[in-house]
């Protein structure tokens, strides 16, 4: 961030001289990426902090064994394999299993989160809807999640959606098929994964999207002011020139 700082800056004051962007040539760019010093040590901790957040247990451990790197946040590995658990049975339906071992874990997750526990609820609605239990899943529908609707308006309006998948003889191609999608299923273990992290004192999401966000939003910014290599592919990190 700081070297595009370098050069917004020093185009903020060619403004006032010239209207045309400055050319900056890869050698010059190259030159001034290298001058820019990041501690090893650091890189480690940023990918040591995306391991654990995205719960790679196995990676992670032989990632701190090789790097050496300390762990992060005082998060035990092992408690990794117990999260990991938990967003696999939400990822594959098993929604009432995930629910035991997050309370297994940690009871307060869930009683301190009533909106985590209605959407864990709700998907489980959605599975007895999947699986062509009309008449158990009416029945669940009015005993659990009908009480929560009645406290909260939104939850509410999220209920009589996923009621409405049983209006429709082919729920699949339905107005709200989306609630179907295995992205539903990944969008609820997301945000039970998310909790745990947060029970455990941990970010719930890793920094290294958030710094890669940042890149593109800083080359945005530079492109309104300047020609230069870009990076357009994140995952080599290669520099392109730009189109003559």
């Amino acid at each position: 961030m700081s070297l595009f700082r370098i050069f917004i800056n020093q185009d903020d004051d060619d403004d006032d001289m010239a209207t045309s962007k400055k050319v900056i040539t890869r050698e010059e760019w190259e030159k001034k990426l290298n001058a820019v010093k990041l501690r090893k040590q650091d890189m480690n901790t940023l990918v040591m902090n995306f391991l654990v957040t995205e719960g790679y247990v196995d990676a992670a451990a032989k990632f701190q064994r090789e790097s050496g790197t300390k762990q992060t946040a005082e998060i035990d590995l092992a408690t990794i394999t117990d999260r990991m658990a938990v967003k696999k049975a939400v990822q594959n339906g098993h929604v009432e299993d995930a629910i035991e071992k997050v309370n297994d874990l940690n009871p307060e997750i869930l009683d301190t989160n009533p909106e985590l526990f209605f959407h864990l609820q709700q998907q489980r609605l959605i599975e007895l809807i999947r699986q062509g239990k009309t008449e158990e899943a009416l029945e669940f529908a009015q005993e659990e999640l009908a009480p929560r609707g009645e406290e909260n308006q939104a939850f509410l309006q999220e209920l009589e959606k996923t009621v409405a998948l049983l209006v429709f003889e082919d729920a699949s191609n339905s107005p709200v098929k989306d609630l179907l999608d295995i992205s539903h299923r990944l969008k609820t273990a997301s945000e039970v994964n998310a909790a745990i992290l947060t029970s455990q004192s941990h970010e719930k999401d890793p920094k290294l999207p958030s710094l890669l966000k940042m890149l593109i939003w800083a080359q945005n910014q530079l492109d309104e002011k300047a020609v230069y290599p870009h990076i357009n592919d994140l995952s080599t990190g290669q520099l392109e020139d730009p189109p003559e």
